[in-house]
């Protein structure tokens, strides 16, 4: 029996190799991305995370005068100065109006924007009113800073900025202002909490074991997103309220049914307290403004 050999070689297929051989591979060039038109966007001026970036006074000093024993605090969810629906043109004169018609004497307020370019709407705020004016943020996105802010209608001596942001979803912030008056000191936290029930509880359990909380009178405004009772709730509730205290409903503000704003306080003694609902603050936001006359300790 005769072995088949190897295959024979005929010049084409010789050719073929050789030339297989000689002819690198293609390399694929790589992908360069179509650079946009116009100028690169300008980065805004702070980090995206919450900062403390304002304390002033007011361009026009009031003339000085003590605190008095009572006075009216009030908290109020701005809404980004975009009326009820959100949807509205930006318009703080608006929600301006409904903080005028308080006449409070110490004001926490929530979702406050303020714009990157042309004037600062909390700070012309804060000057028609001559009133002193902190303000920390919560996140910076292409409009302007967003976050939380104080006025106080005495100067206020120390701020602080405390980071409450739990959840990789929501970046949460107090703003803490110290307000010295003739008997001592009042720490004023201005905060908009989380909606999930569990970063809430934690976040509340943070402010209560905080340091400057717990030094004597202290009151705790905002937006609390409590609407209904809940372990954060109940914490707040034997911390720093009065028994028997039942907070007005304040949102929606057209119908409001819920009491998501609150005021708690310790050290003090709560004389009244009620949500703002003229016809102007049933429009200028999609919550009420909640205000409360106080007794500071003697």
């Amino acid at each position: 029996m005769q072995l088949a050999g190897p295959p024979r070689e005929t010049p084409m297929t010789t050719a073929r190799a050789e030339q297989k051989r000689k002819i690198p591979r293609r390399t694929r060039k790589p992908r360069t991305r179509r650079q946009p038109k116009g100028p690169a966007p300008t980065p805004p001026a702070h980090l995206d995370t919450p900062h403390l970036c304002l304390l002033r006074a007011p361009t026009v000093a009031p003339p000085p005068r003590p605190m008095r024993r009572t006075i009216t605090v009030a908290t109020y969810n701005v809404h980004r100065w975009t009326g009820l629906n959100g949807r509205g043109k930006i318009d703080p004169a608006r929600a301006g109006f409904v903080i005028s018609e308080l006449g409070a004497d110490v004001i926490a307020l929530q979702e406050v924007m303020r714009d990157h370019d042309g004037d600062d709407p909390l700070e012309t705020l804060a000057d028609a009113l001559g009133m002193h004016v902190t303000f920390a943020a919560t996140r910076v996105h292409k409009k302007g800073e967003l976050g939380n802010a104080i006025l106080s209608r005495w100067p206020i001596g120390s701020v602080a900025m405390l980071d409450l942001s739990f959840s990789k979803l929501e970046k949460r912030v107090a703003v803490w202002a110290q307000i010295p008056f003739e008997n001592g000191l009042l720490d004023v936290v201005s905060t908009h909490l989380a909606l999930a029930d569990r970063t809430r509880h934690r976040q509340v359990r943070a402010l209560l074991k905080h340091p400057l909380l717990q030094r004597g009178p202290t009151l705790l405004l905002g937006d609390m997103n409590a609407w209904r009772q809940c372990p954060a709730t109940r914490a707040l509730a034997k911390g720093m309220v009065e028994v028997g205290v039942e907070f007005p409903m304040s949102f929606p503000a057209a119908r409001p049914v819920l009491a998501l704003d609150r005021i708690y306080m310790t050290g003090v003694k709560l004389i009244a307290i009620e949500a703002h609902d003229s016809p102007a603050a049933q429009r200028a936001s999609d919550h009420l403004p909640v205000v409360a006359r106080i007794e500071l300790p003697s």
